[in-house]
C-alpha cells in the first residue's frame, strides 16, 4: 500500500492528496514503466541505461504552464549532450501526446503517458489522487541511476528552475 498525503497540494482551490512519497537527493531512482505515443511499454530508466535522465512530471500537456514546460525543455535538449535523456511524463493518453508533439513540433524530448499504471506517480510521490493527474516536479538521474536533483513545484502552475535542472544533469554528465 502506497502513502496517502493530504494538504500537501492543492487542486482546484482544495486539498488534494498526493500518492507515494517524496523522493531525495542520493537515492536511487525507482525504475518505471509508461506507454509511449504508440502504446509501446517504455521503461524509464532501464531503456536510457548509461545516459543521465532528466524526468519531468507535468499535469497535462494540454495546459499552459505543461506546454511552456515542454517546449523549453526541447529546446534546451538542443545544446545538450546526446548522453542526457529527457523524458516528460503525464497521465495524458498516448494519441493526446501523439497529438500535442506534432501540433507543437517537438521532437526533442520524449513524451510518455504515466496513464495505465500511474508507476511513476506513485513511485516518485507525484500522483493527485483525485484527479489522476501528476503534480509538477522534475528528477535528474546519475547514469548509476542515483538522484542529484529533485525539486517538486510547490504548486501545479509553478515551473521548475530550468537552470539548475540543466546545471545539474550537464554536473551529473561530468561526473560519470
Amino acid at each position: 500500500m502506497s502513502t496517502e498525503r493530504f494538504g500537501l497540494i492543492q487542486v482546484g482551490g482544495k486539498d488534494a492528496t498526493v500518492v507515494g512519497d517524496d523522493l531525495h537527493v542520493g537515492q536511487t531512482a525507482p525504475d518505471f514503466t509508461a506507454q509511449a505515443q504508440d502504446w509501446t511499454v517504455v521503461r524509464g530508466l532501464a531503456d536510457t541505461a548509461g545516459k543521465v535522465r532528466i524526468i519531468a512530471a507535468v499535469p497535462s500537456l494540454d495546459t499552459d504552464v505543461c506546454d511552456r514546460e515542454t517546449r523549453r525543455f526541447n529546446q534546451e535538449a538542443a545544446s545538450l549532450s546526446n548522453d542526457i535523456a529527457i523524458e516528460v511524463i503525464s497521465t495524458d493518453l498516448p494519441y493526446t501526446l501523439k497529438r500535442w508533439c506534432g501540433a507543437a513540433g517537438v521532437d526533442q524530448v520524449q513524451t510518455l503517458s504515466d496513464h495505465m499504471n500511474t508507476e511513476l506517480g506513485i513511485k516518485y510521490g507525484v500522483l493527485i489522487k483525485e484527479r489522476r493527474i501528476l503534480r509538477r516536479a522534475v528528477f535528474v538521474v546519475g547514469r548509476d541511476d542515483r538522484l542529484v536533483y529533485v525539486a517538486y513545484m510547490a504548486k501545479l502552475g509553478d515551473e521548475p528552475d530550468y537552470p539548475a535542472v540543466l546545471d545539474a544533469a550537464r554536473k551529473a554528465l561530468a561526473v560519470s
